[in-house]
């Protein structure tokens, strides 16, 4: 006797379910909540029934499917027995072809704790060995002959060992730090941004550290959010699908109950600093979910958005600080980040090629490799024109104690913009151009050099 979620499944099917739902269609979704009126079984019904979850990918444990089939191999039946929907069980037996019968959840009954324990007694009354995962289980392994747990808790296995039913215990060592992988650190380093406008008001540091934190809390929910819904995706994604979620090394109640802490962290934090700054991460929040659910499988709206993001954060420091943001500063964050997003589609499109797929996740098409490079160095060589206009400026001219050795900046921005291009069209940019320019030695190069002219135009 089997348990699905969390025993043979790295994973819990009813947040599975909730999410592609949610990705699907959300508003229907949040109908079907009020199914939970009905009971739980009612809600997992209905969630089957609105999502599309890919029983073949799902994170199987190696381990428990090695045991079924030598519990087979031996004369033995195997039966899976869940709370997750019958419908939704039958799906995954048929899949892997190893259980004699399945037992699951009908849309009245929830066959969970007792209710389980009851049913396997009345169906079973020559005993039989159950394995599971977690308190819920307490009550099965009491019934049972024998009691097998799978990556229990301490707790769990305490109180099974104190027990009279005999028990034997699989460990499952979760990776650590899962759940800081699936919140991306590192991707806060986008939200440096928010630095920018110091460079008005240099000693407002302390408001800029507030807004980085406050996006970058608000950030990681939304890529939690992200990666819950394109769990289908990431799972046939040769890289993505080493993430927490797909890979089931984190299990998406675990994401699910953390992105309302970190929501709350980044309210707390913005409220502190402005309510205007609230205002701008509640806007950014919007973006990014309106982002994640819908709007990153329209092509060009998903570029431009992704533009729209990165300027928000920009001006997210320049609300927190009080400054006011420079027409220059607004229109070169424009054209640039516009680039940068359309180099990261462009490097989408290049391991869709690499790995023989016509069309990209976002529904670009391999034809459209040529064109989206040509966006992108476009709207690049604009910021650097914006740039040069800048400099020539008389204002510009009044502001640096050197200021021709800003025209120094353009044509490293003109060389580095063409070479992000080149590596993304090429497939060898494997992460985020924002990250990639910062990890990327010539990168780093480029901004270290850069950063020694403008110093140089303000000292010299």
């Amino acid at each position: 006797m089997v348990d699905l979620d969390g025993t043979l499944l790295r994973s819990d099917m009813l947040y599975e379910c909730m999410w592609s739902a949610l990705g699907r269609d959300a508003w229907a979704t949040l109908r079907a909540a009020g199914q939970l009126q009905q009971g739980r079984a009612a809600l997992k019904r209905a969630l089957v029934a609105l999502s599309d979850v890919d029983v073949a990918t799902l994170p199987y444990d190696t381990e428990v499917l090695k045991r079924i089939a030598a519990w087979r191999d031996s004369g033995g039946q195997v039966i899976l027995a869940t709370a997750s929907d019958q419908t939704l069980a039958d799906k995954i037996a048929t899949h892997l072809g190893l259980f004699d019968d399945v037992y699951g959840s009908d849309g009245t009954r929830n066959l969970k704790g007792t209710e389980k324990a009851a049913f396997l007694r009345a169906h079973l009354p020559h005993g039989f060995t159950y394995m599971g995962d977690s308190a819920a289980d307490l009550p099965v392994w009491k019934a049972a002959d024998k009691a097998i747990s799978v990556g229990a808790s301490p707790k769990v296995t305490a109180t099974l060992d104190a027990g009279a039913t005999p028990a034997e215990h699989l460990r499952r060592e979760a990776p650590p730090k899962a759940l800081l992988r699936a919140i991306r650190p590192q991707q806060w380093l986008k939200n440096l941004l928010v630095a920018v406008p110091l460079v008005a008001e240099p000693g407002a540091v302390m408001a800029v550290v507030g807004a980085f934190f406050a996006l970058s809390f608000a950030a990681s929910a939304g890529y939690l959010v992200n990666d819950l819904l394109d769990l289908n995706d990431d799972r046939s994604h040769p890289r993505k699908r080493t993430r927490p979620f797909a890979a089931g090394t984190l299990s998406p109640q675990v994401g699910t109950l953390a992105i309302p802490v970190l929501l709350l962290l980044s309210t707390v934090i913005s409220l502190a600093v402005t309510p205007a700054l609230f205002g701008i991460v509640v806007l950014y929040l919007i973006a990014t979910v309106a982002y994640s659910v819908k709007l990153k499988r329209h092509t060009m709206i998903d570029i431009c958005l992704l533009a729209f993001l990165f300027t928000l954060r920009i001006i997210a420091g320049g609300v927190a600080i009080g400054a006011g943001l420079s027409v220059w500063l607004l229109a070169f964050s424009m054209f640039i980040f516009y680039s940068l997003a359309a180099v990261k589609r462009l490097a989408e499109l290049s391991d869709s090629a690499t790995a023989g797929r016509g069309t990209s996740r976002r529904g670009y098409l391999a034809a459209d490799r040529s064109l989206i490079s040509q966006m992108a160095i476009t709207s690049g060589y604009l910021a650097v024109l914006v740039l040069a206009l800048y400099v020539d400026e008389p204002t510009t001219q009044a502001k640096f104690a050197t200021p021709w050795l800003l025209w120094g900046v353009c044509p490293l921005l003109i060389f580095w913009i063409s070479r992000m291009v080149m590596t993304a069209d090429r497939g060898e940019m494997h992460d985020d151009p924002m990250i990639f320019a910062v990890t990327n030695s010539t990168s780093r190069l480029v901004i270290l050099f850069c950063a020694i002219i403008v110093s140089g135009a303000v000292l010299i």
